[in-house]
Order: C-alpha cells, then sequence, then structure tokens
C-alpha cells in the first residue's frame, strides 16, 4: 500500500509539473503561392487558452510566457480566447483585469489581435473585452481586419454560439489580401471554404490528459480526435490546433505540454 501511495504520489507531481512548465515552441513554415512579391515574410505567433487561475496559471506564469513570446520577435500574435477560467478546483481564481493584464507586455511588431472562448463568455464577456482592450489587443467578433498582406479574420466562440464562419469569409471578400482565419474552437473548420488556406484555433487543450495507448481522455470537441491537436490538413486547407497554456477542470497535464506555435508565412 504504502508503494502505491507513493506512485500515485510521483505520478500527481509529475503531471501538476507538466502543467506548470514553459510552453514548447513548435514551428511550421508555410509558402503562400499568391503571397505579393514584394512583401516580406511574416512571422505570426499562436497562443491560445490562457485560463489563468491558480495554482498552476497564476498572473507570474502568463507573465513568463510573455517574456518567451516576445523573444520570438512576432509580426503578429494571435490569441485564439479562454483568457480567464470560472474552474471550481482552482486555489485561487482572477477576474478579467488582472488575468489579462501580463498581456500588455506583448511587443509584437504589427499588434496582438484575440477573440474570444467559451469560458470568456461565461464568465464576463464585456469584462473580458474591457481588459483587452486595455492592454491594446484588438478582439474580432466575427469580423476581419488587414495587416500587411494578410486579412486576420476572427470568429467568435462556437461552442456557446457565437460563431459566424460566413460573415468573416464575406468580409475577406471585402478587404482582399491573403486570408488567416482565427477561431477558438476547431470544430467550425469544416465550414470554412477552401478559399481560406489556414484556420488557427486552441479549445481542445490537445486532450490535456493523453494516456498512452488509450490516447486523449477527452477532446472537448464534437469530432473527437480528428482536429483534437497539431496540424490538419483537409480539402485544400491547413488547420493548426495549440494546446494553450492552462488547464481546464484539473490543474494536470500529462503527454499534452503546453505550447505556442510560430508561423512564418512566405512567398515562393
Amino acid at each position: 500500500m504504502a508503494w502505491l501511495l507513493l506512485a500515485v504520489g510521483l505520478l500527481t507531481a509529475f503531471i501538476y509539473w507538466q502543467a506548470t512548465t514553459d510552453p514548447v515552441v513548435r514551428r511550421l513554415t508555410i509558402t503562400v503561392p499568391d503571397w505579393p512579391a514584394t512583401a516580406p515574410p511574416m512571422r505570426l505567433v499562436l497562443m491560445s487558452d490562457l485560463h489563468v487561475a491558480g495554482p498552476e496559471t497564476p498572473p507570474s506564469r502568463l507573465a513568463r510566457v510573455v517574456g518567451q513570446v516576445n523573444a520570438l520577435r512576432p509580426d503578429l500574435v494571435l490569441i485564439a480566447g479562454d483568457f480567464v477560467t470560472e474552474k471550481r478546483t482552482a486555489t485561487r481564481l482572477y477576474g478579467a483585469d488582472a488575468a489579462i493584464a501580463p498581456l500588455a507586455a506583448l511587443r509584437p511588431r504589427l499588434g496582438t489581435l484575440a477573440v474570444m472562448g467559451n469560458h470568456d463568455h461565461w464568465l464576463d464577456g464585456r469584462a473580458v473585452h474591457a481588459a483587452l482592450a486595455k492592454a491594446r489587443i484588438t478582439v474580432l467578433d466575427n469580423r476581419a481586419v488587414r495587416v500587411g498582406p494578410l486579412a486576420i479574420g476572427g470568429v467568435d466562440d462556437d461552442s456557446t454560439h457565437h460563431a459566424d464562419v460566413a460573415g468573416v469569409v464575406a468580409a475577406f471578400a471585402r478587404i482582399g489580401g491573403v486570408p488567416v482565419l482565427l477561431s477558438h474552437s476547431p470544430d467550425i473548420f469544416p465550414a470554412v471554404p477552401a478559399i481560406v488556406p489556414l484556420v488557427l484555433a486552441g479549445h481542445t487543450h490537445c486532450g490535456q490528459i493523453v494516456l498512452p495507448i488509450w490516447g486523449p481522455i477527452a477532446t472537448a470537441s464534437r469530432y473527437g480526435t480528428r482536429y483534437f491537436c497539431g496540424v490538419v490538413e483537409e480539402g485544400g486547407k491547413r488547420l493548426i490546433v495549440t494546446a494553450g497554456i492552462g488547464t481546464s477542470i484539473l490543474p494536470f497535464r500529462l503527454g499534452a505540454p503546453a505550447d505556442v506555435w510560430v508561423i512564418e508565412l512566405r512567398g515562393r
């Protein structure tokens, strides 16, 4: 019995440690066929699911992640929602202002864009919007903006029925540019037309707890493991799903470390 208790204790300590470590940096270079000949490459950093709460992701941990992202020298930072959380297992919960304040130190060359997640809507959507504005972060609520050669569109959260994919696609047509779509949930991917070559998402935490052989305990996606993590290519489109930073329900990760993605877009 003592050995069993020790093994359980060591496993618990390990999966909690995995939930507190600095995110893995994953890199992908994408060649865009219709990239303007005079435009230099652009470096995007994708992050998501901050879920700022104690014990594993207090604002001090997010501040360290911000420093890590700044060191990547991004042109744009894109954040795919769930800045806050209301989980009952947290040792400390933070309001929107305290949770989001560390993001004000982000220093991308061309700015930071974001979409809302389900937890943002559940907790206090207006407060999250206001805190993001204070941090100089532009929220894309089913709209698109032009940034250099890119058109960045943001789809509001799908799981809380705020998404308008068609509206964002129509905005792409109006403003021109190479379309990149940011969404909290990857489940919108089948509804995105092939004229949008790149979709960036979070929400699934890449399973958060991924058991050997068995796989993820849960994916938070109605498509199961189809879109739950990493790079998916389907129907002439590419989807990138980040594991995010924080956690849901319990402050543990196993086999799905926190990550941020560095995506470089360039011409041929």
